[in-house]
């Protein structure tokens, strides 16, 4: 299966490229411009060799090409970019991983974008497409930083069960990642919003940090899809 990347040459778009490269998934790392997006998988080869052959470059629309999709543009262009690419996605997965967020003076407060959330609208715009909100809460720098595991549990919701089954079969190649099926789309405002709970957090102790939850005593990853 090979995933593609919108926004791929940003913070958290190129380590989850490199991160979905490093488990054996071909990546393309999209960008509205090719030559930049070439310049980013160059940066991340010369970092991480053993990546040669799973990550390339291409503009937005190559990316749409692949079987999957990964929407880590920010929160205002998602779903924008999502609808110009709208044929390309027609019946597959879409995974939104965007947060509407603002820093007023020290603190950093979600907004409340189209249909509640960035995935909602991310949704709306492509309705023929199946949309999955993930990935919202892993670090960027961790992601990126193949030498070390994640610890972290990843929430996940979408309305297609199927979907939400490969998302998490995906994240389950993480080094220490959990998914977790975390319900329908209209719970992402809530997984959206809780990003700014956590980046605060960062700002306060100096430090990056990741969810864990507790009191799960079966295998999440277990979840078949319906």
């Amino acid at each position: 299966m090979r995933i593609g990347i919108f926004g791929g040459t940003g913070p958290a778009g190129s380590g989850l490229a490199a991160r979905l490269a490093s488990t054996g998934y071909p990546t393309v790392i999209g960008s509205r411009s090719k030559e930049r997006a070439a310049e980013k998988v160059d940066e991340l080869l010369a970092a991480w060799p053993d990546l040669v052959g799973l990550l390339d470059a291409g503009d937005n629309a190559e990316a749409a090409d692949c079987d999957l999709v990964v929407i880590a543009t920010p929160w205002d262009s998602a779903a924008r970019t999502a609808q110009e690419n709208a044929a390309a996605l027609e019946g597959k997965v879409v995974v939104s991983m965007a947060n509407a967020l603002v820093r007023v003076n020290k603190e950093f407060q979600p907004l409340v974008p189209p249909r509640g959330s960035v995935a909602a609208h991310v949704q709306a715009a492509v309705p023929h497409s199946h949309v999955v909100a993930a990935f919202h809460h892993l670090p960027a720098a961790e992601l990126g930083n193949l030498d070390d595991p994640i610890d972290s549990d990843v929430l996940i919701c979408g309305d297609d069960p199927a979907a939400v089954h490969l998302v998490s079969e995906i994240i389950e190649k993480f080094p220490g990642c959990r998914p977790l099926d975390a319900g329908e789309l209209s719970n992402a405002m809530a997984i959206e919003a809780f990003t700014a709970v956590l980046l605060q957090l960062n700002v306060r102790y100096k430090t990056r940090v990741a969810p864990k939850l507790t009191g799960i005593k079966r295998d999440p990853r277990a979840v078949e899809p319906g």
